[in-house]
């Protein structure tokens, strides 16, 4: 009897710490979201070049496998080849100088879209500032994409960014690892080549809406609910009121135009497509979609970049936002709670095995 109240006052006490750390966070959090509207635009862009990140890959394995006279024989010559670039950069010049051109580069940004876009803003800052050195006749954008669509508006944003570089004349590579689907494949169909790996997904050229409705449910209670509007067309179909089947009709001609609108946008982008046969909201994986013509390649992000590296300087462009003091409070605060939570349910699952 005594160990479960000594047990009772623990959890009194863990709850009690629970709920004023959870306090603290929001009050932190929300002055992070009014540090951020302060500072709206500040950040920083961070550059990588992945030529050497996939060098090292390869000399690593490589000085793994070689025997003890091999690897010294090999660090020797790499150290040669060093020193013989450092002298090269301290006198100015570069093979490919020597040649009278310049190198090819490959920019690569990323989107991993939810629902709102929500990365759009990144986006936007990313393709600028890979648009103002650029070379139409050199250069390539490489956009690693996933989503799986979302806000019409919110994705067709987004598009638009991308349509930015197509229009400057950069060639655009959409790469697909695992899903471009609907507001994800508008994005996607921007680009001059669509590379998907075997499995991704991809499609969905179609436009979904639902709401639930609750009118019923409220006159079985006696429960009045008023819209009222100006405006013939101002609101179509309601959560709470009841639904006509002209304002049915009316929505459903607004999805009918969005759709046409989308098939439009892909079909302009993407002039060898059979939209009619692809625009029915279905979605076709990696090898299916080549057949259909919705892609041109089947290979991952990473092979295409691998082999890009053999072309020119491969280099990853993102545009970071700079959290503010609030923010890496909160941030080491959520740690600190969820570290906390963690080891309050472990000492209880214990507690139960004993």
């Amino acid at each position: 009897m005594e160990f479960i109240t000594d047990y009772g006052l623990f959890l009194a006490k863990v709850a009690t710490f629970v709920v004023a750390a959870i306090i603290l966070a929001s009050v932190i959090f929300s002055a992070a979201q009014r540090g951020r509207d302060d500072h709206e635009g500040e950040g920083e862009l961070k550059i990588r070049k992945l030529n050497d990140q996939y060098r090292k890959l390869k000399e690593s394995i490589q000085a793994r496998l070689m025997s003890d006279t091999e690897y010294k024989l090999w660090e020797k010559q790499k150290k040669k080849e060093e020193k013989a670039e450092k002298k090269a950069e301290k006198s100015g010049k570069k093979p490919s100088d020597a040649e009278g051109e310049s190198k090819h580069r490959i920019y690569v940004i990323d989107f991993d879209g939810d629902i709102k876009a929500s990365d759009t803003d990144t986006l936007r800052r990313a393709v600028s500032a890979v648009l103002s050195v650029a070379d139409p006749e050199k250069d390539e954008v490489v956009i690693r994409l996933e989503s799986g669509g979302g806000l019409v508006h919110a994705y067709g944003l987004a598009s638009a960014q991308l349509d930015r570089i197509r229009s400057k004349g950069v060639p655009l590579t959409a790469c697909v690892d695992k899903v471009a689907a609907s507001g994800g494949y508008m994005m996607a169909c921007v680009a001059d080549k669509i590379v998907a790996s075997p499995f991704a997904v991809l499609g969905s050229i179609g436009v979904v809406a639902q709401l639930p409705n609750f009118h019923r449910f409220l006159q079985k209670n006696d429960v009045d609910f008023e819209v009222l509007t100006a405006g013939e067309h101002k609101r179509t179909l309601t959560v709470f009121g009841e639904n006509t089947e002209k304002g049915r009709q009316k929505f459903l001609a607004d999805l009918e135009d969005t759709h046409g609108l989308f098939k439009e946008y892909v079909s302009e982008r993407r002039p060898g497509l059979d939209i009619q046969a692809v625009a029915n909201g279905d979605i076709w994986f990696g090898k299916r979609a080549l057949e259909v013509n919705l892609i041109d390649e089947i290979k991952t992000s990473d092979e295409y970049l691998i082999e890009a590296c053999d072309r020119g300087d491969v280099v990853s462009v993102s545009f970071q936002h700079k959290r503010t003091l609030p923010e890496r409070l909160g941030l080491a605060t959520s740690a600190a709670l969820e570290h906390t939570v963690w080891k309050v349910l472990s000492a209880f699952r214990n507690q139960k095995i004993q």
